[in-house]
């Protein structure tokens, strides 16, 4: 699990009123920008792809002030992230949320740019490559959720960017750029 020791919080994540939903409208959006902000800011820092609203979150609690947001505060913060296209519940009872800090065509972008850094036009890769070969290290890619880099470059293959072609396994699903 995470740990907010590599992570500047903003101040206020001390303030308890912060962890309440607010019951005033204008109040309550306020809050709510900041904590998709926060949540998104967060994710991306610590390269986290997934939430699991029942399960221990570093942010859904602060224990110096002794607060914790509730299941519905949880969820209200992740669907007004859903709702902007930055995530997805990837189950009906909004348990697991997928976090997209970057949206599919924004990956499909940073993808593009990999393989134009890389001087990887009209050659070959594995997916697992993309998201731990040594090319990717220190990039956004390294460590990408396998769900998200494969709608990337499903977008990509679409697009006429590429070439996706399955092995004997998953751990050697192919991708030919023709970028």
């Amino acid at each position: 699990m995470q740990k907010l020791a590599d992570f500047k919080l903003p101040q206020f994540f001390n303030y308890p009123p912060y962890f309440t939903l607010q019951p005033v409208r204008d109040t309550r959006e306020k809050q709510i920008q900041l904590w998709k902000e926060l949540i998104l800011d967060y994710c991306k820092s610590q390269k986290t792809f997934l939430i699991c609203v029942e399960e221990d979150f570093p942010l859904f609690s602060n224990s110096a002030i002794d607060r914790s947001l509730s299941h519905e505060a949880k969820e209200t913060f992740l669907s007004a992230i859903v709702g902007e296209g930055r995530a997805e519940w990837l189950d009906k009872g909004h348990r697991k949320c997928l976090i997209l800090w970057h949206r599919i065509q924004d990956w499909a972008d940073i993808i593009l740019q990999f393989v134009r850094d890389n001087g990887l036009e009209d050659s070959v890769m594995t997916v697992e490559e993309i998201r731990s070969g040594t090319e990717s290290h220190g990039t956004e890619l390294q460590g990408i959720d396998r769900t998200i880099l494969m709608r990337a470059l499903k977008l990509l293959e679409n697009k006429g960017k590429l070439a996706l072609f399955k092995g004997t396994s998953a751990d050697d699903e192919g991708v030919k750029f023709s970028v």
